[in-house]
């Protein structure tokens, strides 16, 4: 199941919009595999960062088109799950030290 678990979630999306939802609204931005559904995503933060998810909201972002030179490609498109925790609940992953 460790396996299933890193293969649904890919990577944390740490960006200026992404860290202040994290310190106002208690909501975390992650990378997902397209296929996973809502109630995979869920369990799999629960398990993983121990921690007890509210909602999930997903939504799938579209590549853009880039340029190298006279040739034009376009990048994939990726999924991205907005998780809402508890009240109280905290990843420590995101948590910035001073």
């Amino acid at each position: 199941m460790q396996e299933r678990i890193f293969n649904i979630i890919k990577r944390p999306v740490i960006s200026e919009k992404s860290t202040a939802l994290a310190e106002v609204a208690n909501r975390y931005v992650f990378e997902v595999a397209p296929d996973a559904t809502k109630i995979e995503i869920k369990a799999a933060v629960e398990q993983l960062f121990k921690v007890k998810v509210k909602a999930v909201n997903t939504s799938v972002m579209h590549g853009k088109n880039k340029r190298s030179g006279k040739f034009e490609f376009k990048k994939s498109n990726w999924k991205k799950a907005i998780i809402t925790l508890t009240p109280g609940q905290k990843i420590e992953l995101f948590q910035v030290k001073q």
